[in-house]
């Protein structure tokens, strides 16, 4: 492989890079502006990750106890993205819509209880 195509492959990868990092941006920007547990759990965020830092004894500890935390945000990010995609199909009641989003927010239930877990066991 030549040095140009070498070239031209990294200036591609890196402008994927940008856009893909564009795209997270506003993904996170759209579930803030509209979603009001996401909004929630981020104001809880900025305390639980200072107080995971502060409260936890070594590196392992501070990542289980901040990392908990961003598992939630991870699952209503997910549960966000499926409600607006069930939303978008369309408004009326349907066996399978509300089990997609049914199913989507136990997965934030689940990644709410891993992270109380987390906290409770290592802390008390």
């Amino acid at each position: 492989m030549d040095k140009e195509k070498l070239k031209q492959d990294f200036r591609q990868a890196l402008a994927r890079l940008w856009r893909a990092t564009g795209y997270s941006l506003a993904g996170l920007s759209a579930a803030f502006r509209h979603e009001q547990a996401f909004r929630q759990e981020v104001y809880l965020l900025l305390l639980v990750v200072p107080l995971g830092l502060w409260l936890g004894d070594g590196s392992i500890e501070k990542v289980l106890l901040v990392g908990s935390w961003l598992i939630v945000m991870l699952a209503e990010l997910l549960n966000s993205a499926v409600e607006a995609v069930v939303d978008r199909i369309g408004s009326e009641p349907h066996e399978l819509s509300g089990r997609a989003k049914d199913i989507a927010s136990a997965a934030v239930m689940v990644a709410l209880a891993l992270a109380g877990l987390v906290w409770f066991m290592l802390l008390f």
